[in-house]
């Protein structure tokens, strides 16, 4: 008997967020797995994933708070397939937001959100990042994120100044996923707290089904 081929771990997730949707969100349930079933060849087949190990507005608030201050981030961004390189140097301040915040409260307005203050906890990111060598200034700038459930509201993109939405999950509670998708791209990150000094992360590019850029930070906590 076989199941589907590449079952892709963003559309369970796509799944859990829509029939999440369903659920009364005061009864505070949280996502510790899923099982998915389907039909294959007659029978009934089922599939456990222990992919998604959590979601829950307690975790991502944490993980915001965490994450909270100011970091030096050294990167690194690889141009796919022919492999060129620019290392750069940002100046990161991170800053937690509560709940009904009048940041979370525009942040819900510019994704027209019937209740302005659904959105549980969020962060205020800004950033000045310059090129390592030359230290020519790249750019600065600043955005929202909202969380509600297992999605992420945005104030912008990467490459978009239109407010976006991602998916997210945690693989364990100090590395947190998400994927973010707009016109044609898709956009992969992974941010992992190592102890209360330091951090890592990767951002992966891919469009129309081919990765275009690989980009990696080492950061460390100033304040």
């Amino acid at each position: 008997m076989r199941g589907p081929q590449n079952l892709n771990p963003w559309v369970i997730l796509k799944r859990i967020t829509e029939a999440q949707a369903l659920v009364d969100k005061s009864a505070n349930f949280p996502i510790n797995s899923i099982n998915l079933s389907c039909e294959c060849e007659g029978s009934s087949v089922t599939f456990q994933t222990s992919l998604i190990t959590t979601t829950g507005d307690s975790q991502i608030a944490e993980f915001f708070q965490q994450s909270a201050g100011e970091w030096r981030s050294e990167r690194r961004y690889y141009t796919l397939p022919n492999g060129e390189t620019k290392e750069m140097v940002s100046q990161i301040r991170v800053r937690f937001l509560t709940q009904g915040c009048d940041e979370l409260r525009h942040l819900a307005r510019l994704h027209e959100l019937e209740d302005e203050t659904c959105l549980t906890c969020g962060t205020e990111v800004t950033w000045d990042s310059a090129e390592s060598v030359s230290g020519r200034t790249q750019s600065k700038g600043s955005t929202l994120f909202g969380a509600m459930g297992t999605l992420l509201y945005r104030d912008r993109g990467f490459a978009t100044t239109k407010p976006v939405t991602a998916l997210y999950y945690f693989t364990n509670p100090q590395t947190l996923c998400l994927r973010t998708e707009y016109k044609g791209s898709s956009f992969e990150e992974e941010i992992k707290l190592i102890g209360q000094l330091y951090r890592t992360r990767q951002t992966i590019i891919t469009r129309e089904g081919e990765q275009q850029m690989i980009g990696q930070y080492l950061e460390k906590r100033v304040v």
